[in-house]
């Protein structure tokens, strides 16, 4: 997949199938949108395209980051996309309408057919709806496609029911909405220590940016990507109460590997959160915290044992 992070006019022969949206989690309704337009693109000859965006700095869109942008990029080309627009917001945000198709779709993507969910807005203080995107594509040759909403528990997939289930701990269902299983690839850092020299449990520590959604404290059955294999791992969200107590002990996310050695700091693993295990809690002893660590470990290993998972 080709990523432009400017308006700048994409390698298309032929034109662009283009889906359109934020696409923050890469969520079930989005690839619906995107795998439509997928579709769409291999059947009629055309170069299968998004166009979303960047906010500035921290700044996201109803709460925190679901995916990390690279995490975001690579589930979108899976699904098949090979042409990728993601422009600062600033570059395009005071936009009316009317130039936003001709800038956008006609200009950048030479766009034949766009396909949005029925929520999507456009143009300067979002005053383009789908009923508009129709008016102003159809006298340019572009088709507009309407893709219904993905549902799940009988209400629509949006990205706030996901953040709202990672928050308040069900990841079940936050991975069903999502279609597959919730991952960061944060930068591993230098802990402090106390898995390694106190309790026996080395841990990988990636702690969360400040743009990004955190989960709901609590330990996870996880599983790392290490030197290209997928190891089992319990992760651990919290302010670990046992080692620190202390009224400002910072929120960490800690993965303890079994089985696994080496020096992984600086590096952005990938790891996938599968089950909630339990929540956090504060223990009398260290030999207590370790055996949970210990146990956890061993219930992943028996969940991936019994898996599928590719």
């Amino acid at each position: 997949m080709q990523i432009y992070h400017t308006m700048t006019p994409v390698h298309t022969a032929q034109g662009c199938a283009v889906a359109l949206g934020y696409f923050d989690g890469v969520h079930c309704g989005h690839r619906m949108v995107l795998g439509s337009a997928v579709r769409y693109a291999a059947e009629n000859g055309l170069t299968p395209a998004a166009f979303t965006f960047e906010l500035p700095g921290n700044q996201t869109l109803k709460g925190g980051r679901i995916l990390s942008p690279v995490q975001k990029h690579i589930r979108i080309e899976s699904l098949g996309i090979e042409q990728y627009l993601e422009p600062p917001f600033e570059a395009f945000r005071d936009l009316s309408p009317e130039d936003f198709v001709q800038k956008v779709l006609v200009d950048c993507f030479r766009a034949k057919a766009v396909f949005c969910g029925k929520n999507f807005t456009f143009g300067a203080r979002a005053a383009g709806d789908v009923e508009m995107l129709h008016a102003l594509c159809e006298p340019r040759g572009i088709s507009v496609h309407i893709v219904p909403m993905a549902q799940y528990g009988a209400q629509a997939v949006s990205s706030t029911r996901i953040r709202a289930a990672l928050e308040e701990g069900r990841l079940d269902d936050a991975n069903a909405m999502l279609g597959a299983p919730y991952a960061i690839d944060w930068t591993v850092t230098h802990g402090k220590g106390v898995g390694t020299s106190r309790l026996g449990t080395p841990t990988v520590n990636q702690n969360y940016p400040p743009d990004a959604l955190q989960p709901c404290t609590g330990v996870y059955l996880t599983r790392i990507l290490l030197d290209g294999h997928w190891w089992p791992a319990a992760t651990g969200i919290g302010r670990r109460p046992t080692v620190d107590d202390s009224a400002n002990a910072a929120v960490t996310c800690e993965t303890y590997v079994p089985d696994f050695s080496g020096n992984l700091y600086g590096q952005n693993p990938v790891l996938e959160f599968h089950r909630y295990f339990c929540p956090v809690r504060k223990f009398r002893t260290l030999q207590e915290l370790s055996d949970l660590i210990h146990r956890a470990a061993r219930e992943s290993k028996d969940y991936f044992a019994a898996q599928t998972v590719k």
